[in-house]
């Protein structure tokens, strides 16, 4: 444990020394405070439903700019074989860097919390649904980080990484979109693979056990499959 919180610290400090943090992070508060008091001034609601109903998509594109330069860089740069000279394991690594991203990805939600205390201010706040919303949230972010750094393990170029984490992420955003196109015997199957409706239930202040175990399951899977990409390109 001591060796993944000392990757993880240091890969959450580097993140704030790179611009391109500071950028992901304005993108993200601009687009989900668009979406956000669009809902007061074009649609006159006050309430968080389009926020946290578009947060699935708004992280597939911004996750993987997290998370592509964490094993892309390192490899381009010459510092992945360095790492590997340390007591340090494949998987600590993994987890290590999984961590920072999902950390740095919850900071990022951290300036949202003014859109709850805004709605209070002007009217009732549903408190369920917001805490539900934000569990959720975390829970999606640190799937999507884990998808992320596996796109990332398997290229050196960190915008092939992004393409790659995007599209597994968009992936499971939109599965559970296209259950009318899906034979009706595999329905049930395709509607648990999408992240959205696990997203959805969690969003709504309903923390259900099956959703929590897709999320770890979906960690679970890609921390493994990034150890055994670091395992065969050693």
């Amino acid at each position: 444990m001591k060796q993944i919180k000392t990757i993880a610290v240091k890969e959450f400090k580097d993140y704030f020394i790179s611009p391109i943090a500071y950028i992901v992070i304005s993108l993200f508060l601009i687009v989900t405070g668009w979406f956000f008091f669009s809902t007061f001034f074009i649609f006159d609601r006050a309430d968080l439903r389009d926020f946290f109903s578009l947060l699935p998509l708004i992280f597939s594109f911004i996750i993987p700019a997290v998370t592509m330069r964490l094993f892309s860089e390192e490899k381009n740069v010459g510092s992945y074989e360095t790492l590997l000279t340390m007591p340090v394991s494949f998987t600590d690594i993994a987890l290590g860097k999984f961590l920072a991203a999902t950390m740095f990805t919850a900071a990022m939600l951290i300036p949202t919390l003014s859109y709850p205390l805004f709605i209070s201010l002007i009217g009732e706040v549903d408190i369920g649904p917001v805490i539900g919303g934000y569990i959720g949230a975390v829970f999606l972010a640190a799937a999507y980080c884990s998808l992320g750094i596996f796109a990332s393990s398997l290229t050196r170029n960190q915008i092939v990484a992004f393409i790659i984490g995007t599209a597994l992420c968009f992936t499971l955003t939109i599965l559970d979109k296209l259950l009318f196109f899906m034979p009706t015997s595999i329905l049930p199957v395709i509607e648990f693979l999408g992240a959205g409706s696990h997203f959805a239930t969690i969003s709504k202040g309903i923390v259900d056990s099956r959703d929590i175990l897709y999320f770890v399951s979906v960690v679970f899977i890609s921390i493994f499959s990034t150890h055994i990409v670091m395992h065969e390109k050693n």
